[in-house]
């Protein structure tokens, strides 16, 4: 880039991959490499401590990264922000390859708790904060919580059973429409 155009454009937005500027069109990077991700959409449906945490450091990445964030929890996912549940998650063990076990040991009375024991305590050593924690960073950091209402019907649950920092109980459809253009959705 010649001094002129640096003079010039000096406070401009820079591309971060070819250094040019994005505001006066010099840069051609995004449209090769498609819009910018602006916002993360996160849906939760599954209650284990792998599907929960996958959402929550997913989230608080997008957050770390100046990316929005919209985490919505449904069906069993809904355990994750329910004041009862959240802090009493559990590792499947059933049908979970990533156990890297036989499956019939996960019948065993007391497993579960086992694999859950020492996956909470391996997460501890590396720092990882328990749920209610995590999400406490996730709405600090920006980021916004829902709770699905049909879900909720189905498991007979209401606002107050919920923790205190979800944001809204919204239907999908009204989840859909926070989608804005650059948005990705991720179910898990």
């Amino acid at each position: 880039m010649s001094e002129s155009h640096k003079k010039e454009h000096q406070d401009h937005n820079r591309c971060h991959t070819c250094g040019q500027c994005k505001d006066c069109a010099a840069c051609r990077c995004e449209p090769a490499n498609g819009p910018a991700l602006k916002k993360m959409m996160i849906i939760v449906s599954k209650a284990s401590i792998d599907g929960i945490y996958a959402g929550l450091i997913l989230a608080n990445g997008a957050r770390s990264e100046g990316i929005e964030c919209d985490m919505f929890f449904t069906f069993f996912g809904l355990d994750a922000i329910t004041k009862k549940r959240m802090e009493h998650l559990k590792v499947g063990l059933g049908g979970n390859p990533g156990m890297h076990m036989p499956e019939v040991i996960g019948v065993f009375p007391g497993m579960e708790s086992v694999a859950t024991h020492m996956m909470m305590k391996r997460m501890s050593e590396l720092d990882i904060p328990p749920v209610p924690e995590f999400l406490d960073i996730i709405k600090a950091a920006g980021g916004r919580i829902f709770a699905c209402k049909l879900a909720m019907e189905m498991f007979n649950l209401k606002r107050e059973d919920m923790w205190d920092g979800v944001d809204e109980v919204l239907t999908v459809g009204q989840f859909y429409e926070c989608y804005t253009p650059g948005s990705q959705i991720i179910f898990i």
